[in-house]
């Protein structure tokens, strides 16, 4: 099993805007974790994330088999379609709100 290393005062990295809610009680340990290493929360919260996927085994065989399928427009410029398409394509997909809250 692998081991979660924050490192002291490395927290300059870029980012991308994400936000969820979560519990207080986790707030407050990664405000502790953040002050006891001397990096910004959002650095720990990386850190805590980037951990959690390592960890998880069918998450990186399904990003493997995205890498290895042919690649898929991914956000700014979409195909156009028409809107009866759009319709079915939206409603076969799964909301991903309740499980960046969860």
């Amino acid at each position: 099993m692998s081991k979660l290393k924050i490192e002291h005062g490395v927290s300059r990295i870029r980012r991308a805007k994400l936000q969820a809610s979560i519990d207080q009680s986790v707030a407050d340990d990664i405000q502790a974790l953040a002050e006891w290493s001397n990096n910004e929360p959002q650095y720990v919260i990386n850190q805590l994330l980037r951990f959690a996927l390592a960890q998880e085994e069918d998450f990186l065989k399904y990003k493997a088999s995205l890498a290895a399928s042919p690649a898929k427009p991914t956000g700014g410029i979409k195909p156009a379609s028409s809107p009866a398409k759009s319709a079915q394509d939206a409603s076969s997909k799964p909301d991903l709100s309740a499980a960046v809250h969860a």
